[in-house]
C-alpha cells in the first residue's frame, strides 16, 4: 500500500542508481530571473537546447518593482536579472510571461491560477517555495540552479529519495483563525529542523475544509520547518478551483484527468515514516518574535524565558531578541509597529485580500504605518478590482500596488529601514530578510490588517 507521494514519486522514475539517487522525470519546470540566468548560460556554453520548452515556464518576479513597472527598471540590480530572464526565455523558446504580461506575477501564485500546475505532477523551481503547488496534489519542490541546467537539458533530474510524514490536524478553527496560523503553529511546534529529510502530507479535518488559497499558504511554509515539500490529497475542493483554468484539461481529456486525480490519495493502510498529530483547538492567531520562522507564540501569549529555551538553543535565541529588540518573558500585544506589508506566494491570493478589506472596512490606516499591499498577480489584482475590494481599501486609506514579490526578500525597490518593524504576510523573517537591519513580525492576513488600522500589534477577535 502506498502514500500519495510514493504513487507520484514512483511512476516518475526513469531509473534508479544502485544505493544512490533516483533519476525523476519532471513534469513541469517554472524559473525566475534569480536562479535560472546561469543554467541558460550552461546551455549555451555547451551548444544544447532546452529539451522540452512546453514544459518550462519563465516569469520574472523576485526583482520585479510594486510601482511604476515600466521597462527598463530604474534600479540596475533589478534591472539586470530581468533582461537576463527575457533574452534567456526568447531565445531559447520557452512560455513566458514578462512584465506587462496579463499573466505575470509571482510565478508560486499564476502556476496554481492559471491551472498549469495540476494533481499529480513533478514539479521544481530554483526557489525553495516551490512547495507551494504540493496543495493541488503534486510532488513539488526547490532545486538549485545546476539543478535548473539539468532539467532545462534533460527534463529530469537525481534526487535522493525523501522519508514521509503525515501531519494531520483535526478539529474545528477557532473565529479568527486562518491557515497562515496553522503553518506558523506547525512550525513552532515542529521547530525550522523538524521535519527536515521528509516529505510531508496535510490531511484532518481542518485541511479537508481549508480553501485553495488556504492549502497553498499551509503548503508555501513547509520548507520552514525543514520539509522537502508538502502537499494535500486533490478532491472536489481542488477540482472545483481547477475546473475552466486555461491550461486545465478540457471536454474528454477533463473527465479522463478527473479519473486519474481521483486515485490520487494514500491508501487506507499506507505507513508514513513519522506521524504527527495537533488539534485545531490549540491554535490562536500567532505571530513570530525571533529571526525564523519557528520562533513564534499566539498573539497574547509572552515570548518565552531564558528558562524555556534548550541549552544549545540559548545563544541563538539571545541573539535573535538583541536583533529584534524585545525581551524575554515580554508581551508584544500594544507593541507599537511601522510597516504592514501584504503579500507574497505566502499571502498573496484573492481570499487574503478580501480577509484583509473585511477588517479594514469603515476604518482608517494608522498614520505611523506605511502600507504595502501587493497581489500576487495580475490576475488577482483584477479579482480585487472587480469584487470593489480597492475601492474599500482606498477609503481606509490603503493602495493597492502592481504584482511583485515585493517586500518578502527586498530585492526590489521595497525595502524596510533598518531598525523599523515589519508586520509581514510573507514566510521568513532572517535578519535583514524585508532590508537590512529590518525587523520583521510574520502574521496571517487578519492580523496584518489589525495592526495597519492600530499602529500596533492587536489580536484581531478582541477589536
Amino acid at each position: 500500500m502506498k502514500t500519495l507521494f510514493d504513487k507520484i514519486w514512483d511512476a516518475h522514475v526513469v531509473s534508479q542508481v544502485p544505493e544512490g539517487p533516483t533519476q525523476l522525470y519532471i513534469d513541469h519546470l517554472y524559473a525566475h530571473e534569480v536562479t535560472s540566468a546561469q543554467a541558460f548560460q550552461g546551455l549555451r556554453d555547451r551548444n544544447l537546447s532546452v529539451f522540452r520548452p512546453q514544459q518550462v515556464t519563465c516569469i520574472p518576479d523576485h526583482n520585479v518593482p510594486s510601482l511604476h513597472q515600466e521597462l527598463p527598471i530604474a534600479e540596475e540590480a533589478s534591472r539586470i536579472p530581468v533582461e537576463t530572464l527575457d533574452k534567456n526565455a526568447k531565445e531559447f523558446g520557452v512560455e513566458y510571461f514578462p512584465i506587462g504580461h496579463k499573466k505575470n506575477g509571482i510565478i508560486h501564485v499564476v502556476g496554481p491560477e492559471n491551472g498549469i500546475t495540476q494533481p499529480g505532477m513533478t514539479i521544481v523551481c530554483g526557489d525553495s517555495h516551490t512547495s507551494t503547488h504540493g496543495a493541488m496534489g503534486c510532488v513539488a519542490f526547490g532545486i538549485g540552479t545546476s539543478e535548473v541546467e539539468m532539467v532545462l537539458a534533460t527534463q529530469c533530474i537525481f534526487q535522493s529519495r525523501p522519508k514521509t510524514m503525515r501531519i494531520t490536524i483535526d478539529g474545528e478553527l477557532k473565529k479568527g483563525v486562518c491557515a497562515k496560523d496553522v503553518a506558523l503553529y506547525i512550525i513552532a511546534q515542529m521547530s525550522t529542523g523538524g521535519a527536515t529529510g521528509y516529505f510531508v502530507e496535510y490531511a484532518g479535518s481542518v485541511v479537508r475544509n481549508l480553501s485553495m488559497e488556504g492549502r497553498l499558504t499551509l503548503c508555501n511554509l513547509s520548507i520552514e520547518m525543514g520539509a522537502r515539500g508538502g502537499m494535500i490529497a486533490p478532491d472536489q475542493v481542488t477540482f472545483d478551483y481547477l475546473k475552466g483554468r486555461e491550461y486545465a484539461p478540457k471536454g474528454e481529456d477533463w473527465e479522463r484527468s478527473l479519473a486519474y486525480w481521483k486515485t490520487l490519495k494514500s491508501d487506507e493502510d499506507a505507513v508514513f515514516d513519522k506521524e504527527i498529530y495537533f488539534d485545531a483547538k490549540d491554535i490562536d492567531p500567532r505571530i513570530t518574535y525571533g529571526t525564523n520562522p519557528g520562533m513564534g507564540m499566539a498573539i497574547d501569549e509572552s515570548i518565552p524565558t531564558l528558562q524555556d529555551i534548550d541549552e544549545s538553543g540559548k545563544d541563538s535565541f539571545v541573539k535573535s531578541l538583541k536583533y529584534m529588540d524585545f525581551q524575554p518573558g515580554e508581551k508584544l500585544l500594544g507593541k507599537q509597529i511601522d510597516y504592514v506589508f501584504m503579500g507574497s506566494c505566502t499571502n498573496g491570493r484573492i481570499e487574503d485580500f478580501r480577509l484583509f478589506a473585511e477588517f479594514v472596512r469603515g476604518k482608517r490606516k494608522a498614520e505611523n504605518v506605511v502600507a504595502w499591499l501587493v497581489p500576487g498577480s495580475w490576475k488577482v489584482k483584477q479579482q480585487i478590482e472587480e469584487e470593489g475590494l480597492d475601492k474599500i481599501l482606498s477609503e481606509a486609506g490603503f493602495e493597492v500596488r502592481q504584482p511583485s514579490c515585493s517586500a518578502c526578500l527586498a530585492m526590489n525597490e521595497d525595502k524596510v529601514p533598518a531598525g523599523k518593524y515589519a508586520v509581514s504576510t510573507s514566510n521568513r523573517n532572517f535578519e535583514g530578510r524585508q532590508g537590512p537591519g529590518s525587523r520583521t513580525i510574520l502574521a496571517g492576513p487578519l492580523v496584518a490588517a489589525a495592526a495597519a488600522i492600530y499602529g500596533k500589534l492587536v489580536d484581531p477577535r478582541n477589536v
